[in-house]
């Protein structure tokens, strides 16, 4: 599946050159066009595989204040696992962030571009889905 494969992507147990050409490569798979700008925290590896896998023509930027908005999406998963002190090798973090992220999309609200979805109907659809993930670990 698409998103797996680029939770599996954005995961890796090494920062080097071929890591990141992967990134680039799963993250173009999924949005099946390159971007105009590509922002990042300035790591060596970076440049080169962006000019390899998206082109010559992409705006490369470094800047930790601009790449603040995208890091925050990291939030969500260290939460859960601050409790365990982290993970203990890569496979339990490959794990986790697989599941969490098929987690986070069966209870993401479903809805069409800039249609307004009130706070009492968000809240029934996430119960919803709740009893039914409850039942299907009951029915195991």
């Amino acid at each position: 599946d698409r998103e797996g494969n680029l939770v599996d992507s954005m995961l890796s147990a090494t920062r080097d050159m071929a890591a990141a050409q992967r990134f680039f490569r799963g993250a173009l798979s999924v949005v099946a066009e390159a971007p105009q700008q590509v922002t990042t925290d300035g790591h060596d590896s970076y440049p080169r595989a962006i000019r390899e896998v998206l082109g010559h023509t992409i705006k490369h930027r470094c800047s930790a204040y601009l790449n603040r908005r995208i890091e925050q999406g990291h939030r969500g998963v260290k939460q859960p696992y601050y409790p365990m002190l982290g993970f203990g090798a890569f496979h339990s973090a490959q794990r986790f962030c697989r599941a969490f992220e098929e987690l986070r999309q069966y209870f993401r609200p479903r809805r069409k571009r800039k249609q307004f979805v009130s706070l009492a109907r968000s809240r029934r659809q996430f119960v919803a889905r709740a009893a039914a993930l409850q039942l299907m670990f009951l029915a195991v």
